[in-house]
Protein backbone atom coordinates (compact mmCIF):
# COMPACT_ATOMS: atom_id res chain seq x y z
CA UNK A 1 0.00 0.00 0.00
CA UNK A 2 2.68 2.49 1.15
CA UNK A 3 4.31 1.73 -2.92
CA UNK A 4 0.84 2.96 -4.35
CA UNK A 5 0.47 6.07 -2.22
CA UNK A 6 4.26 6.80 -3.04
CA UNK A 7 2.99 6.77 -6.99
CA UNK A 8 -0.29 8.52 -6.48
CA UNK A 9 1.85 11.16 -4.20
CA UNK A 10 4.45 11.72 -7.20
CA UNK A 11 1.59 11.86 -10.17
CA UNK A 12 0.08 14.60 -8.18
CA UNK A 13 3.39 16.12 -7.76
CA UNK A 14 3.82 16.18 -11.49
CA UNK A 15 6.39 13.36 -11.49
CA UNK A 16 4.65 11.51 -13.89
CA UNK A 17 6.88 8.63 -16.00
CA UNK A 18 6.00 7.82 -19.13
CA UNK A 19 5.59 3.91 -18.77
CA UNK A 20 3.04 2.51 -15.81
CA UNK A 21 3.42 -1.65 -16.19
CA UNK A 22 0.82 -2.92 -13.23
CA UNK A 23 1.01 -6.57 -12.64
CA UNK A 24 0.27 -8.91 -10.27
CA UNK A 25 -2.24 -11.52 -8.58
CA UNK A 26 -4.26 -8.89 -6.63
CA UNK A 27 -6.27 -6.89 -8.93
CA UNK A 28 -7.65 -4.24 -6.92
CA UNK A 29 -5.11 -2.14 -6.79
CA UNK A 30 -4.19 -2.54 -10.54
CA UNK A 31 -7.53 -1.18 -10.90
CA UNK A 32 -7.14 1.91 -8.42
CA UNK A 33 -3.87 3.01 -9.85
CA UNK A 34 -5.25 2.86 -13.50
CA UNK A 35 -8.44 4.86 -12.42
CA UNK A 36 -6.35 7.90 -11.09
CA UNK A 37 -4.26 8.01 -13.79
CA UNK A 38 -7.20 8.25 -16.00
CA UNK A 39 -9.10 10.46 -14.08
CA UNK A 40 -6.34 12.92 -12.80
CA UNK A 41 -3.30 12.83 -15.40
CA UNK A 42 -5.61 15.03 -17.94
CA UNK A 43 -8.08 17.75 -17.62
CA UNK A 44 -11.20 16.86 -18.86
CA UNK A 45 -10.95 19.29 -21.65
CA UNK A 46 -7.77 17.15 -22.79
CA UNK A 47 -9.14 13.59 -22.68
CA UNK A 48 -11.35 14.01 -25.25
CA UNK A 49 -8.49 13.66 -28.08
CA UNK A 50 -5.74 12.84 -25.79
CA UNK A 51 -6.99 9.61 -23.91
CA UNK A 52 -6.97 6.47 -25.46
CA UNK A 53 -8.00 3.16 -23.36
CA UNK A 54 -7.51 -0.48 -25.22
CA UNK A 55 -8.27 -3.67 -24.27
CA UNK A 56 -5.16 -6.67 -24.79
CA UNK A 57 -7.55 -9.06 -26.44
CA UNK A 58 -9.01 -6.10 -29.52
CA UNK A 59 -5.69 -5.33 -29.91
CA UNK A 60 -1.44 -6.02 -30.83
CA UNK A 61 1.54 -4.90 -29.30
CA UNK A 62 1.64 -2.84 -32.80
CA UNK A 63 -1.63 -1.69 -32.29
CA UNK A 64 -0.25 -0.13 -28.71
CA UNK A 65 3.39 0.92 -30.21
CA UNK A 66 1.31 3.44 -33.11
CA UNK A 67 -0.89 4.72 -30.41
CA UNK A 68 1.98 5.52 -28.19
CA UNK A 69 3.84 7.26 -30.98
CA UNK A 70 0.92 9.28 -31.68
CA UNK A 71 1.54 13.12 -30.57
CA UNK A 72 -1.01 15.17 -28.02
CA UNK A 73 -3.22 17.53 -29.90
CA UNK A 74 -3.49 20.74 -27.68
CA UNK A 75 -2.09 19.12 -24.44
CA UNK A 76 0.89 18.10 -22.64
CA UNK A 77 0.76 14.71 -22.95
CA UNK A 78 -1.79 11.85 -24.15
CA UNK A 79 -2.71 8.86 -21.72
CA UNK A 80 -2.65 5.34 -23.62
CA UNK A 81 -4.08 2.70 -20.86
CA UNK A 82 -4.19 -1.21 -21.75
CA UNK A 83 -6.37 -2.57 -20.02
CA UNK A 84 -6.56 -6.49 -19.68
CA UNK A 85 -3.14 -6.67 -20.94
CA UNK A 86 -2.25 -10.50 -19.38
CA UNK A 87 -4.36 -11.17 -22.66
CA UNK A 88 -0.93 -10.35 -24.63
CA UNK A 89 1.28 -12.54 -22.08
CA UNK A 90 2.22 -14.32 -25.01
CA UNK A 91 3.40 -11.32 -27.47
CA UNK A 92 4.49 -8.89 -24.51
CA UNK A 93 8.44 -8.61 -25.10
CA UNK A 94 7.79 -7.44 -28.46
CA UNK A 95 7.07 -4.09 -26.33
CA UNK A 96 10.73 -4.30 -25.77
CA UNK A 97 11.87 -1.85 -28.59
CA UNK A 98 8.89 1.05 -27.38
CA UNK A 99 10.17 0.59 -23.35
CA UNK A 100 13.83 1.47 -24.46
CA UNK A 101 12.96 4.44 -26.09
CA UNK A 102 9.43 5.99 -24.79
CA UNK A 103 7.29 8.86 -25.86
CA UNK A 104 7.99 11.20 -22.86
CA UNK A 105 4.36 13.03 -24.22
CA UNK A 106 3.05 9.62 -23.51
CA UNK A 107 1.72 7.97 -20.53
CA UNK A 108 1.38 4.67 -21.32
CA UNK A 109 -0.13 2.50 -18.51
CA UNK A 110 -0.50 -1.68 -18.74
CA UNK A 111 -3.12 -3.30 -16.47
CA UNK A 112 -1.74 -6.68 -16.59
CA UNK A 113 -3.37 -8.76 -14.13
CA UNK A 114 -3.21 -12.33 -12.64
CA UNK A 115 0.31 -12.56 -14.33
CA UNK A 116 4.07 -11.10 -13.35
CA UNK A 117 6.50 -10.61 -16.00
CA UNK A 118 10.23 -12.59 -15.09
CA UNK A 119 12.15 -10.50 -13.38
CA UNK A 120 14.94 -11.92 -15.41
CA UNK A 121 14.26 -10.93 -19.13
CA UNK A 122 15.36 -7.70 -20.38
CA UNK A 123 11.61 -6.24 -21.38
CA UNK A 124 11.08 -6.23 -17.54
CA UNK A 125 14.68 -4.46 -16.58
CA UNK A 126 14.06 -2.36 -18.45
CA UNK A 127 10.48 -1.15 -17.79
CA UNK A 128 11.74 -0.83 -14.55
CA UNK A 129 14.53 1.58 -15.57
CA UNK A 130 11.85 3.71 -18.50
CA UNK A 131 9.37 3.70 -15.84
CA UNK A 132 7.35 2.26 -13.02
CA UNK A 133 6.91 -1.36 -12.56
CA UNK A 134 4.52 -2.33 -9.95
CA UNK A 135 3.39 -5.78 -8.80
CA UNK A 136 0.03 -6.04 -6.81
CA UNK A 137 0.70 -9.38 -4.43
CA UNK A 138 -2.41 -11.11 -3.36
CA UNK A 139 -2.30 -10.71 0.41
CA UNK A 140 -2.73 -13.19 3.03
CA UNK A 141 -5.75 -14.23 5.25
CA UNK A 142 -4.34 -12.82 8.03
CA UNK A 143 -3.21 -9.25 6.45
CA UNK A 144 -6.66 -8.51 4.93
CA UNK A 145 -8.26 -7.43 8.37
CA UNK A 146 -5.67 -5.08 8.73
CA UNK A 147 -6.12 -3.64 4.90
CA UNK A 148 -9.82 -3.70 6.27
CA UNK A 149 -9.02 -1.18 9.09
CA UNK A 150 -6.75 0.70 7.00
CA UNK A 151 -9.41 1.10 3.95
CA UNK A 152 -11.85 2.31 6.66
CA UNK A 153 -10.07 4.45 9.16
CA UNK A 154 -8.84 6.40 6.09
CA UNK A 155 -13.03 7.10 5.24
CA UNK A 156 -13.36 7.61 9.04
CA UNK A 157 -15.23 4.55 9.87
CA UNK A 158 -13.99 1.58 12.19
CA UNK A 159 -14.83 -1.84 11.91
CA UNK A 160 -15.51 -4.39 15.22
CA UNK A 161 -12.64 -7.48 14.79
CA UNK A 162 -15.93 -10.36 14.56
CA UNK A 163 -17.24 -8.02 11.64
CA UNK A 164 -13.70 -8.06 10.53
CA UNK A 165 -13.53 -11.85 10.74
CA UNK A 166 -16.70 -12.22 9.00
CA UNK A 167 -16.09 -10.30 5.75
CA UNK A 168 -13.07 -12.24 5.18
CA UNK A 169 -14.88 -15.70 6.05
CA UNK A 170 -17.39 -15.23 3.45
CA UNK A 171 -15.50 -13.05 0.93
CA UNK A 172 -11.73 -15.00 1.62
CA UNK A 173 -8.69 -12.38 0.11
CA UNK A 174 -10.55 -10.80 -2.97
CA UNK A 175 -10.28 -7.29 -2.20
CA UNK A 176 -12.38 -6.16 -4.86
CA UNK A 177 -15.43 -8.06 -3.56
CA UNK A 178 -14.48 -6.72 -0.24
CA UNK A 179 -14.54 -3.19 -0.98
CA UNK A 180 -17.95 -3.12 -3.27
CA UNK A 181 -19.38 -4.31 0.45
CA UNK A 182 -17.52 -2.14 2.35
CA UNK A 183 -18.74 0.75 -0.06
CA UNK A 184 -22.52 -0.20 0.23
CA UNK A 185 -21.82 -0.23 4.32
CA UNK A 186 -20.31 3.34 3.54
CA UNK A 187 -23.61 4.49 2.08
CA UNK A 188 -25.91 3.15 4.43
CA UNK A 189 -23.92 3.81 7.77
CA UNK A 190 -23.13 7.67 8.68
CA UNK A 191 -19.13 8.88 8.40
CA UNK A 192 -18.18 8.12 11.77
CA UNK A 193 -19.55 4.61 12.33
CA UNK A 194 -18.20 1.21 13.78
CA UNK A 195 -19.30 -1.43 11.84
CA UNK A 196 -20.52 -4.50 13.46
CA UNK A 197 -21.46 -7.55 13.24
CA UNK A 198 -25.36 -6.92 12.79
CA UNK A 199 -24.47 -4.71 10.23
CA UNK A 200 -22.93 -7.68 7.81
CA UNK A 201 -25.85 -9.48 8.83
CA UNK A 202 -28.36 -7.07 7.84
CA UNK A 203 -26.64 -4.99 4.71
CA UNK A 204 -24.50 -8.03 3.06
CA UNK A 205 -26.40 -11.20 4.10
CA UNK A 206 -24.14 -12.96 6.26
CA UNK A 207 -25.58 -14.71 9.22
CA UNK A 208 -23.44 -13.51 12.20
CA UNK A 209 -24.57 -16.29 14.43
CA UNK A 210 -24.65 -19.44 12.10
CA UNK A 211 -21.13 -19.10 10.36
CA UNK A 212 -17.48 -20.88 10.47
CA UNK A 213 -15.90 -18.16 12.55
CA UNK A 214 -19.16 -19.39 15.24
CA UNK A 215 -18.71 -22.88 14.63
CA UNK A 216 -14.99 -22.87 15.39
CA UNK A 217 -15.97 -20.82 18.33
CA UNK A 218 -17.94 -23.29 19.56
CA UNK A 219 -15.54 -26.46 18.53
CA UNK A 220 -12.79 -24.64 20.91
CA UNK A 221 -14.83 -24.11 24.27
CA UNK A 222 -16.04 -27.44 23.66
CA UNK A 223 -20.01 -26.07 23.49
CA UNK A 224 -21.68 -29.13 21.44
CA UNK A 225 -25.10 -27.76 21.18
CA UNK A 226 -24.09 -24.79 19.51
CA UNK A 227 -21.76 -26.52 17.27
CA UNK A 228 -24.33 -29.08 16.67
CA UNK A 229 -26.79 -26.29 15.99
CA UNK A 230 -24.75 -24.71 13.29
CA UNK A 231 -24.07 -27.64 11.76
CA UNK A 232 -27.56 -28.25 11.31
CA UNK A 233 -28.47 -24.71 9.97
CA UNK A 234 -25.69 -25.35 7.48
CA UNK A 235 -26.72 -28.87 6.50
CA UNK A 236 -30.26 -27.25 5.83
CA UNK A 237 -28.43 -24.59 3.92
CA UNK A 238 -25.40 -26.32 1.91
CA UNK A 239 -25.12 -24.46 -1.14
CA UNK A 240 -24.04 -21.21 1.08
CA UNK A 241 -22.18 -23.20 3.62
CA UNK A 242 -20.23 -26.09 1.36
CA UNK A 243 -18.57 -28.85 3.57
CA UNK A 244 -15.66 -28.27 2.09
CA UNK A 245 -15.34 -25.02 2.71
CA UNK A 246 -15.87 -25.85 6.68
CA UNK A 247 -13.72 -29.30 6.68
CA UNK A 248 -11.19 -26.79 5.29
CA UNK A 249 -11.28 -24.23 8.41
CA UNK A 250 -11.97 -26.64 11.24
CA UNK A 251 -8.48 -28.39 9.41
CA UNK A 252 -6.66 -25.21 9.85
CA UNK A 253 -8.13 -24.37 13.54
CA UNK A 254 -6.90 -27.30 15.14
CA UNK A 255 -3.08 -27.35 12.80
CA UNK A 256 -2.98 -23.44 14.53
CA UNK A 257 -4.14 -25.72 18.43
CA UNK A 258 -1.44 -27.97 17.73
CA UNK A 259 1.41 -25.30 16.64
CA UNK A 260 0.38 -23.34 19.70
CA UNK A 261 1.19 -26.74 21.73
CA UNK A 262 4.64 -26.13 20.32
CA UNK A 263 5.37 -22.90 21.26
CA UNK A 264 8.08 -22.13 23.82
CA UNK A 265 7.47 -18.27 24.33
CA UNK A 266 3.61 -17.82 24.85
CA UNK A 267 4.42 -13.81 24.88
CA UNK A 268 0.40 -13.10 23.06
CA UNK A 269 1.97 -10.86 20.28
CA UNK A 270 4.66 -13.45 19.46
CA UNK A 271 1.60 -16.26 19.77
CA UNK A 272 -0.61 -14.38 17.54
CA UNK A 273 2.13 -13.91 14.91
CA UNK A 274 3.34 -16.83 14.80
CA UNK A 275 -0.53 -18.33 14.34
CA UNK A 276 -1.26 -15.90 11.92
CA UNK A 277 -4.49 -14.47 13.67
CA UNK A 278 -5.62 -11.38 14.83
CA UNK A 279 -4.72 -10.81 18.60
CA UNK A 280 -8.20 -10.17 19.50
CA UNK A 281 -9.22 -13.63 18.76
CA UNK A 282 -5.77 -15.42 20.74
CA UNK A 283 -8.17 -15.63 23.56
CA UNK A 284 -10.21 -18.63 21.44
CA UNK A 285 -7.03 -20.27 20.97
CA UNK A 286 -6.25 -19.98 25.09
CA UNK A 287 -9.73 -21.36 25.48
CA UNK A 288 -8.94 -24.15 22.72
CA UNK A 289 -5.87 -25.26 23.81
CA UNK A 290 -6.77 -25.60 27.27
CA UNK A 291 -10.02 -28.09 25.83
CA UNK A 292 -7.75 -29.77 23.56
CA UNK A 293 -4.72 -31.90 24.75
CA UNK A 294 -1.89 -32.24 21.97
CA UNK A 295 -2.36 -35.58 21.14
CA UNK A 296 -6.32 -34.83 20.79
CA UNK A 297 -5.37 -32.56 18.84
CA UNK A 298 -3.49 -34.89 16.36
CA UNK A 299 -5.63 -37.26 16.67
CA UNK A 300 -8.57 -34.72 15.30
CA UNK A 301 -6.31 -33.71 12.58
CA UNK A 302 -6.41 -37.14 11.34
CA UNK A 303 -9.95 -37.59 11.44
CA UNK A 304 -10.45 -34.11 9.50
CA UNK A 305 -8.52 -35.71 6.93
CA UNK A 306 -10.64 -38.77 6.59
CA UNK A 307 -13.82 -36.71 6.72
CA UNK A 308 -12.12 -34.47 3.80
CA UNK A 309 -11.91 -37.87 1.69
CA UNK A 310 -15.33 -38.89 2.25
CA UNK A 311 -16.28 -35.75 1.55
CA UNK A 312 -15.24 -35.95 -1.82
CA UNK A 313 -16.81 -39.22 -2.63
CA UNK A 314 -13.77 -41.82 -1.57
CA UNK A 315 -14.19 -44.39 -0.17
CA UNK A 316 -17.50 -43.75 1.50
CA UNK A 317 -21.01 -42.15 -0.28
CA UNK A 318 -22.31 -39.84 2.91
CA UNK A 319 -24.69 -36.97 3.22
CA UNK A 320 -23.26 -33.51 4.12
CA UNK A 321 -25.06 -33.38 7.13
CA UNK A 322 -23.96 -37.24 8.25
CA UNK A 323 -20.03 -35.78 7.41
CA UNK A 324 -20.56 -32.67 9.31
CA UNK A 325 -22.22 -35.16 12.73
CA UNK A 326 -19.58 -37.42 12.15
CA UNK A 327 -17.04 -34.51 12.29
CA UNK A 328 -18.28 -33.14 15.11
CA UNK A 329 -18.69 -36.72 17.13
CA UNK A 330 -14.77 -37.36 16.48
CA UNK A 331 -13.57 -33.78 17.52
CA UNK A 332 -16.09 -33.68 20.66
CA UNK A 333 -14.76 -37.73 21.56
Amino acid sequence: MDEVIKIVNDIKAGNIKPIYFLMGEEPYYIDKLSDFIEHNVLTEEEKGFNQTVLYGRDVTIDDIVSTAKRYPMMAERQVVIVKEAQDLSRTIDKIESYVDNPMESTVLVFCYKYKTLDKRKKVTKLLGQKGIVYESKKLYENQVGDWIKRVLSGKKYSIEPKATAMLVEFLGTDLSKINNELEKLQIILPVGSTINPQHIEENIGFSKDFNNFELLNALGSRNQAKAFHIAQYFSDNPKANPLVVTTGLVFGFFVKILKYHGLKDRNPSKVAAALGVNPYFLKDYDVALKNYPMKKVSQIITSLRDVDIKSKGVGASMSQSDLLKEMLYKIFN
